[in-house]
């Protein structure tokens, strides 16, 4: 039976064993993340390693590796082929942690649902309290969000409160994508875009010149300019040219991620030719995700 400190230094191990690629990881490396006296690591390595819970590699580079029994005895995949689950929180992913397990405890109880996570990497980069939301794991593409009401540093779980959970349905952006694609002249007027994209009921359109994508405008690019007495401009001065496409067999779940990466809500789909076919929102996602189309 490993203490709460071996459990710890041997979670630490593994995490910074992976994010190196393979590499032996020094005592003092792993003192500096748990704040503790390099001494103290040495001594406690000596008993995992009797329990063959850590292999030792000599020379300048050497140090340790934590070895198959080791991931077995955290319950951790040791493959290395897995691929990573995130988690973020306030829709920032925080980098160097992912989900390993997902366990639902109170599914029978109408009104909770509560889930323990097992997290691979720095458990104390959460808090109570904190919103935040895991996945799409890599099968079946669920994504759990909740509220962090738990954490055990020993065995790198926190508990979650959960508010919604979801499988985001194994389409291609082309099957939720609307192809009848309304684009902008790069001639046209910030005055006239804002007339045609309202009577429209649309929130953006690309710029499209000779059936090449230039850019793309948004409503609130458009009330910006207005705002500032700009509806004269072309909307060519004030589209963004940081023009995102994507092609028409990626998975939607894949089109979220490439969303989130870069903050926005819309992208333009494109065929083979580079020319835009069609453009898919958050909104048509959303709908694909609650089955409303």
């Amino acid at each position: 039976m490993l203490t709460s400190v071996q459990k710890e230094i041997l979670q630490t191990l593994i995490n910074l064993y992976r994010n190196s690629g393979g590499k032996s990881i020094k005592g003092e490396e792993i003192a500096a993340i748990m704040n503790r006296n390099p001494g103290t690591i040495r001594n406690q390595m000596q008993s995992l390693r009797s329990l063959g819970l850590v292999k030792g590699v000599p020379g300048p580079r050497g140090g340790y590796k934590p070895t198959i029994k080791a991931y077995h005895h955290l319950n951790i995949s040791s493959t290395g082929r897995e691929t990573a689950v995130p988690i973020y929180r306030g829709g920032e992913r925080i980098d160097d942690l992912s989900v390993a397990k997902i366990e639902f405890t109170s599914i029978p109880d109408p009104g909770e649902c509560e889930a323990a996570i097992k997290l691979v990497g720095s458990i104390r980069k959460l808090d109570l309290g904190d919103r935040v939301r895991i996945g799409p794991t890599p099968v079946n593409k669920l994504v759990v969000d909740g509220v962090v009401v738990g954490r055990d540093d020993m065995d790198n779980i926190i508990l979650l409160d959960t508010t919604a959970i979801r499988s985001i349905p194994k389409r291609t952006v082309k099957e939720v994508a609307t192809e009848d694609l309304i684009t902008l002249d790069p001639d046209m007027t910030v005055k006239e875009a804002a007339a045609k994209l309202s009577s429209l009921g649309i929130e953006g359109a690309p710029i499209v010149e000779e059936g090449r994508v230039m850019g793309i405008v948004t409503l609130s690019d458009i009330t910006s300019s207005i705002a500032e007495d700009k509806e004269e401009l072309k909307v060519s001065e004030i589209m963004s040219k940081n023009i995102i496409t994507v092609e028409p067999e990626m998975m939607i779940s894949d089109a979220i991620e490439v969303m989130n990466k870069h903050k926005i809500g819309r992208l333009i789909v494109t065929d083979k030719e580079g020319r835009p076919a069609g453009i898919i929102t958050r909104t048509d996602i959303l709908d694909s995700i609650a089955g409303l189309d």
